[in-house]
């Protein structure tokens, strides 16, 4: 009786959180964190490639989302400074306003500019991936101050779905209207999708935070930067710290290179039309990844979080193979499909357990500052590698990529190994 009785209350809490005002503001604001970022790591190389720019300035270009890896640079920043006049909607909400304006300018910017002006376009891309990353940084502060720890699982399941839904309006939905007008017109179509989050950020409340104010710059300097890092590595030690960066830094990095330029192309170069690409790559490929992301979360409350991200890892890497199928399939929509199946489903389990991974060595004084820090490092080396991508594919061909970024995962799996007996993970993180 008394586990029904658990039961039955169980159930209105789940429901009521999930139909509470936050969660469905972080379902804008994960939408609004989500829409800028193909359109200038993913989309926009569609655009560039039909103006005629080469393929190694494509993928030099779309790796302007490097500023999403280095966004923990000015986290600081973001939690200290107070915004001029802006500041009177508090320090979370000035700061979404701010990133948010700042985006749909950029876009409806890079929509007047065209490629045809290269250089500024490429100035307004870099100030659109900056705004997004800086934009993240404030969700994910917002989202941890705005409920309690038992209400967070209900955030972040709004958060994603607003994320994913950015990614298909930006991936596949793009492309689709991009086969019935000019992309100057699409991206102005972008830029419009933010409107509903913008009013929804003067609407939304400020998070009941009280913030304690430096007495001097050296002390917020010391607070703001210098302690979430000096925290890591009392917790981890010197050699211990160091190592668990570097595995950070590359056990995304198979996954990473792909994210770039260089897919459109790909697709594009092996026959597909871009509604082609769209329907199986931008929509059905995005539901696939929320599949493989379910299925991460199984595995992390299965086998634990450091199991589940070794799998996550092997078969995020192994799945770089599939697109070798493509290679010369003409157009074949039956073989893309098979393909991006098995590779959204594996980097959707990555994925997850990357973040739970991630969230086990945070400690929760300094969340938003180590969390950027590490949501940055892990997307670097593959940003890296995907910046040369187009230069790599020129010279020896688009199958030694895929088997150069399948096989870039192998230290990272030798750090695996060297790190499990020696790293704690929870509420104790540090080293044993």
């Amino acid at each position: 009786m008394i586990a029904n009785e658990s039961t039955e209350k169980s159930a209105p809490r789940i429901r009521d959180a999930f139909l509470h005002p936050s969660s469905w503001t972080m379902f804008f604001l994960g939408f609004a964190s989500g829409l800028p970022f193909l359109l200038v790591a993913g989309t926009v190389a569609y655009w560039l490639r039909e103006n005629g720019i080469t393929l190694r300035d494509i993928t030099m270009i779309a790796s302007a989302g490097l500023a999403y890896s280095f966004k923990f640079l000015w986290a600081p920043l973001v939690d200290r400074l107070r915004l001029p006049l802006l500041g009177r909607l508090g320090q979370r909400r000035s700061w979404l306003l701010l990133t948010q304006v700042l985006i749909m300018f950029g876009l409806v910017a890079m929509a007047v500019v065209t490629p045809v002006q290269l250089g500024p376009f490429v100035v307004l891309t870099l100030l659109v991936a900056s705004a997004g990353a800086t934009l993240d940084i404030v969700v994910d502060a917002y989202r941890i101050e705005i409920a309690p720890v038992e209400a967070q699982g209900a955030l972040v399941a709004t958060y994603s779905l607003g994320y994913r839904i950015a990614l298909i309006v930006t991936g596949a939905g793009a492309l689709v209207l991009a086969d019935h007008t000019t992309w100057s017109n699409v991206y102005v179509a972008m830029a419009a999708c933010l409107l509903i989050p913008v009013v929804l950020t003067l609407k939304a409340r400020e998070p009941d935070v009280l913030r304690v104010k430096a007495q001097n710059w050296a002390q917020a300097m010391r607070e703001g930067v210098v302690e979430p890092f000096a925290d890591f590595f009392r917790r981890f030690g010197g050699r211990v710290g160091l190592l668990v960066l570097l595995f950070i830094l590359l056990f995304k990095v198979s996954d990473q290179a792909l994210v770039g330029g260089i897919m459109g192309p790909f697709y594009l170069d092996q026959g597909f039309t871009k509604t082609e690409i769209a329907a199986v790559s931008k929509i059905y490929g995005i539901w696939i990844g929320i599949a493989g992301a379910f299925l991460g979360g199984m595995a992390v409350v299965r086998w634990g979080v450091e199991r589940a991200l070794l799998v996550g890892i092997v078969l995020g890497a192994l799945s770089n193979l599939l697109y070798l199928w493509l290679i010369g399939a003409n157009g074949d929509v039956r073989m893309l499909t098979l393909v991006i199946s098995g590779e959204n489903l594996a980097q959707g389990l990555l994925g997850t357990t990357a973040v739970a991974y991630l969230s086990a060595l945070v400690n929760q004084r300094y969340t938003a500052t180590q969390y950027a820090l590490f949501s940055s490092l892990i997307t670097l080396p593959g940003k890296v590698l995907g910046f040369y991508s187009g230069r790599i594919v020129e010279a020896v061909g688009y199958a030694p990529y895929f088997w150069i970024t399948t096989l870039a995962i192998v230290p990272a799996i030798a750090l695996y190994f060297w790190l499990a007996p020696r790293v704690r993970l929870g509420e104790d993180a540090g080293a044993r």
